[in-house]
């Protein structure tokens, strides 16, 4: 057995792979074998993040592998204790399958509307596909101001959508962070990992129990 974490979204920039890394990190450091399947053949975000926390030698070591599809990347499930499926943007086929399999879907959106608007859609088409309302969620991602967080917040929620605790706001030091192969938990700044911790927490918090 093990836990399949979809994380989704139809735009790119809205902080998909941010998460991918964090919750990596997270299980690693608490022994756990993970995964990320980087789904993004074109970009290949996590496959390059990872590849300069190799180079500079961070630890804990993380498996980061590139799949052509999502069908391929799941074929993973069962060998790890995680597998997180970082799916590529604006694939609706891809994003069906992974919400199929996985135990958790989490789709990062920022609290602009122009990301709002179209993360909303991408879960009500999940729902008219199947799919459980129960293992669908929203993370605030690159977040500028608490009263933004809160709209975006409120917004979500009256569409009928639970959302993570917490919220990744827009800091230099998560955006140097991955610059150097890091997570947004391994800052230098204490504060700051201590409040991407606390999203983090949240979203394994919703996993279910095995």
């Amino acid at each position: 057995m093990g836990y399949v974490i979809g994380i989704v979204s139809q735009k790119g920039g809205v902080g998909k792979s941010t998460l991918c890394r964090a919750i990596a990190r997270e299980a690693a450091i608490n022994d756990l074998t993970v995964k990320i399947a980087d789904l993004d053949t074109q970009q290949g975000t996590s496959l390059k993040w990872n590849l300069r926390r190799l180079d500079r030698g961070i630890t804990p070591t993380i498996s980061v592998q590139a799949y052509r599809s999502a069908r391929d990347a799941l074929k993973e499930k069962g060998l790890h204790e995680v597998l997180i499926l970082d799916g590529p943007a604006r694939a609706s086929e891809a994003t069906l399958l992974i919400a199929q399999s996985a135990d958790l879907v989490v789709q990062p959106t920022s609290s602009s509307i122009d990301d709002l608007e179209p993360a909303i859609l991408t879960f009500h088409e999940l729902i008219r596909e199947g799919i459980g309302r129960e293992k669908l969620i929203f993370a605030l991602c690159r977040i500028g101001t608490i009263a933004s967080e809160r709209r975006a917040r409120e917004y979500i929620q009256k569409a009928g959508y639970p959302v993570l605790d917490g919220a990744l706001y827009e800091k230099p030091a998560y955006e140097q962070a991955q610059t150097d192969g890091c997570s947004v938990t391994e800052t230098p700044f204490k504060s700051v990992n201590q409040k991407a911790d606390h999203l983090i927490q949240s979203l394994i918090d919703q996993l279910p129990n095995q």
